[in-house]
């Protein structure tokens, strides 16, 4: 019976630690500094509440929800959807639904997941980016401050300060266009851009020059254009 009891004794220790050890092996990753119209998970989003990694951000149509994290910030527009995670040390968030902004202090602060790209800062220059999601294949990248880096399976392509790229990431079923037709390539976003593929052949995705406008996102740029190591 003793050596049962120390037998018992010892496999509830072992419990315990592994517990322990499952429990602090999810680090915080975010506060969450405005929200309105937001949730984390199925739980209403409220101003000073933690983000850990897996936890689903989403937005309703006319929320917002910002998260500072380290040396970055990320803010959801209406109608958007990001999960949270940690990317080898680096802070990152997967955007599955609508719009995300978000601004850095160094090219290490922050990774943003779309489809099959992956967008982050060039340099340790502060930067501001915006990243919507249109569909799996595509996606519209605008850096306003700072120049981004987009990178899909083992090839990267880089957006300039102040330009907007739709970003192709299925260049085989993208039309490529004829000397017959001198106008930028047709589709959403391209009216009035002029631009063409900044590369084609056998890129792993394609980036298409375009203008956007609108006020709800200069507001939204500016809203994070503040510097992420503010309280």
């Amino acid at each position: 019976m003793a050596r049962l009891r120390a037998v018992i004794s010892v496999l509830l220790s072992l419990l315990f630690v592994v517990s322990s050890s499952m429990g602090a092996s999810v680090p915080p990753l975010g506060t969450i500094t405005s929200a309105l119209g937001a949730h984390v998970g199925a739980a209403k989003a409220t101003v000073g509440a933690t983000v850990f990694g897996g936890d689903k951000l989403s937005t309703q149509q006319t929320g917002t929800l910002q998260v500072r994290t380290g040396a970055a910030r990320l803010m959801l527009s209406g109608a958007s959807i990001a999960t949270i995670a940690d990317s080898d040390g680096t802070p990152s968030a997967t955007l599955q639904q609508g719009t995300a902004v978000f601004s850095t202090a160094n090219a290490k602060a922050f990774i943003l997941h779309a489809s099959t790209a992956q967008i982050r800062p060039e340099t340790d220059a502060p930067t501001v980016a915006q990243v919507t999601y249109v569909n799996p294949k595509e996606l519209i990248v605008r850096s306003t401050r700072g120049s981004m880096a987009i990178t899909v399976d083992d090839e990267t392509q880089y957006v300039p300060e102040g330009m907007s790229y739709r970003v192709i990431l299925d260049p085989d079923s993208y039309p490529t266009p004829t000397a017959a037709a001198p106008q930028g390539p047709a589709g959403a976003g391209a009216r009035g851009s002029g631009g063409a593929p900044r590369r084609a052949g056998r890129s792993r995705f394609l980036l298409i020059a375009i203008v956007l406008t609108g006020v709800a996102t200069g507001i939204a740029l500016d809203e994070v254009l503040e510097s992420p190591s503010r309280p």
